[in-house]
């Protein structure tokens, strides 16, 4: 096999492609981060374990290559330049306090062990950076919008430019390049080069953006153009080229709207480019020198130690000067510690350039692994507090994104089933609300693509029967609307994309809410990794409620809300409730699973905040009539699914929350236990997702 694979560039790139698939869903099993996954592979399949696989090929170096420009890529891709502009003051002076501490204690650190100054100097910029793993944590809680949470973010901006820029000047020094003058010039050309990619994807992308607007495969090849040419340009003008491949994420972040194209870009380098990096990576890791590290060796512990106090000591600090309580100064910490993206990047590059010897890779490793597993940890433990302090402002007249028990809504509803049609127009006629003088709205759509239609068979007469059908499906719905005197609108688009077809019919209608059908129980992996449902909720504009229900929901009486803790989501998801409570004259129960930490005190203070989402206690508004039902249900947290599912059996429905999300790239599962449930539940199911942006 070796000998195969090393005069084979084709099998070795079938190989890391295998590896790339199979790798991550492994290790979720095994409870592993993705990236410990495909390391681990590296490592097994490298030159110090089976052999299969050797670091100095021409194909892994070339497809490692690109995975690291594709990180830091996506990385300045994925930054939130509007939340980041919103408070860039602060964001920029804590970035500086989060670079500068790291920054000098690896240097001290890298002295201290013997290290030459350049090499200490770059040890230091490798602690500086972060990469925000905990962000989809943060969404899950509806907390994107807190402040420290935007100071976190928009610190990784000035910390991975600064990191990277020092990692030029490192590299400079390295190869006997630079003076004080050559440094200066260095710098003025780093500036220059800047500023370049920058202003050329600005001036030339927006009108691409504006010309393309329905073309994407154009968009998307001229983003990777984008990305390559500005990689290429780095080195031209002496620097790295992951310094030009985050400008260029950040310049085409600001030029590339939200939506399918950047999707495709993302996807591409977390399923492709990224997993063929960090298995490159693992290639270079001597595992028993790795464990020898992490045994006995000082400096790897004080390396861990330096870069967890000094980032604790930046948050402090950031804290601090802005008045921050405890929990925000939490929440800066955790999002600023782990050590992913940048780190492994500039790390890599220091090593193949002899300025980074074994001890220093193994002791980085080790690092990633500590932070990135500690990082996530920690905001899990912030978001409850931000929440328990955000509920008592939380009230059900204001809170939740839509406030959905109190005004009437206009809900899409996509038909393309016969047998699923009428149950989804109930749950839409029992979700609009409303009054004489206020009334909803059902929007039953049918969306057609020539695409699949063509596929089966001759195009023209293939694409009038599946619009035939459309319209057959409208027709029906219309008559159920009539049947119930329901104020209704049918649609009828064309549309080679189906969920993005949905998604613009949304934002063309002002909707409120799409409501779909969720396929049958063998199709569960399907709809949360790619189908039409995943796709939509990603793009839809508004929330998306996902339906797996019985002939009728007429019949859905006890309705169970778990929530995880005290949000505007959490709130979204009682009103959503409640809405169906009123219209079926049922009853809800509230089931919140906290944190079993809590004294006695903290939980009957718990217990009052959720009283006062109980319905009716709050401001009147459309909907409100009779009051509804409401029992609290207060349990510990561990064991959330059992729980979820015992309470489950003595109700008719339940309702679940599900986010989706991707922070720099990276393949990070968001949807876990939504999926468990999901397969574990033989109840009605209802899953509201938020809109992505």
């Amino acid at each position: 096999m070796p000998p195969f694979l090393a005069e084979n560039p084709l099998a070795v790139f079938a190989l890391l492609l295998g590896l790339s698939a199979l790798v991550p869903p492994v290790a979720r099993r095994l409870g592993l981060p993705d990236l410990v996954g495909l390391l681990a592979a590296g490592v097994l399949l490298g030159p110090h374990a089976l052999g299969w696989l050797q670091e100095g090929s021409e194909t892994v170096g070339l497809l490692s290559d690109v995975g690291v420009v594709y990180l830091l890529f996506i990385a300045g891709l994925e930054i939130d330049l509007a939340e980041f502009a919103r408070i860039r003051q602060r964001s920029l002076r804590f970035g500086l306090l989060t670079f500068t501490l790291p920054m000098v204690a690896g240097l001290l650190l890298g002295l201290s062990f013997g290290y030459a100054l350049v090499s200490s100097v770059l040890l230091g910029s490798i602690l500086a950076s972060h990469t925000p793993l905990g962000y989809p944590i943060v969404r899950s809680y509806g907390e994107a919008r807190e402040e420290s949470v935007v100071v976190a973010i928009g610190g990784t901006i000035l910390t991975d430019l600064a990191a990277l820029l020092v990692l030029a000047l490192c590299m400079g020094l390295q190869r006997g390049e630079l003076s004080a003058a050559g440094t200066a010039f260095l710098l003025l050309k780093v500036a220059i080069f800047g500023a370049l990619v920058v202003v050329l994807i600005h001036q030339l992308g927006r009108p691409l953006v504006q010309r393309s607007v329905n073309n994407d495969s154009q968009l998307f090849v001229a983003v990777l153009l984008a990305l390559f040419l500005a990689s290429l340009g780095a080195e031209l003008a002496g620097v790295e080229k992951i310094v030009g491949a985050f400008l260029a994420g950040l310049a085409v972040n600001g030029v590339l709207p939200e939506g399918r194209v950047k999707e495709q870009v993302i996807f591409v380098g977390a399923a492709l480019f990224i997993p063929i990096f960090f298995i490159d990576l693992g290639l270079l890791l001597n595992l028993p020198a790795f464990l020898r590290t992490l045994s006995s060796s000082l400096f790897a512990v004080a390396l861990i130690g330096a870069l967890i106090g000094t980032k604790g000591l930046a948050a402090w600090w950031a804290g601090r000067l802005y008045g921050y309580n405890g929990a925000q100064m939490l929440t800066i910490w955790s999002l600023s510690l782990p050590q992913v993206a940048a780190t492994l990047a500039a790390t890599f590059v220091g090593f193949r350039a002899g300025l980074l010897d074994d001890q220093v890779l193994n002791s980085v490793l080790a690092l990633m692994v500590v932070t990135a597993t500690l990082g996530p940890y920690l905001t899990a433990v912030a978001m409850p507090r931000l929440g328990r302090e955000a509920a008592a402002r939380l009230s059900p007249g204001q809170g939740g994104v839509l406030a959905l028990a109190r005004r009437s809504l206009s809900v899409l509803v996509p038909v393309s089933n016969p047998q699923t049609e009428a149950p989804l127009l109930e749950l839409g006629q029992l979700l609009i609300g409303g009054d004489a003088d206020h009334p909803g709205r059902l929007l039953p759509l049918a969306v057609v693509s020539p695409r699949q239609a063509e596929a089966g068979g001759h195009a023209p007469a293939a694409l009038a029967a599946a619009l035939g059908q459309g319209r057959q499906l409208l027709e029906r719905a219309r008559q159920l609307c009539l049947a119930r005197d329901v104020p209704c609108q049918t649609l009828l688009r064309v549309d080679s994309d189906v969920a993005g077809g949905i998604a613009r019919t949304a934002l063309e209608q002002g909707s409120d809410l799409v409501v779909m059908g969720l396929a049958p129980r063998g199709r569960l992996d399907r709809w949360l990794f790619g189908d039409l449902v995943d796709a939509t909720c990603r793009q839809a504009p508004c929330p998306v409620v996902v339906a797996r229900l019985p002939e009728t929901p007429g019949s859905l009486r006890r309705i169970l809300v778990p929530i995880k803790d005290l949000t505007a989501g959490a709130l979204e998801q009682v009103q959503l409730a409640e809405r169906l409570a009123r219209a079926l004259g049922g009853s809800i129960t509230l089931l919140h699973l906290h944190d079993p930490r809590l004294d006695s005190q903290e939980r009957e203070q718990l217990r009052r905040d959720l009283e006062g989402w109980r319905p009716g206690s709050g401001p009147t508004g459309v909907g409100s009539g009779a009051t509804v039902p409401l029992e609290l249900d207060l349990r510990p947290r561990p064991g959330v699914e059992a729980a979820i599912t015992e309470a489950a059996g003595r109700h008719d429905l339940v309702i679940l929350r599900s986010q989706r999300r991707l922070v720099a790239g990276l393949p990070i599962p968001a949807s876990d236990r939504t999926s468990r449930l999901l397969h574990q539940l033989d109840r009605p199911v209802l899953v509201i997702s938020d809109p992505l942006h």
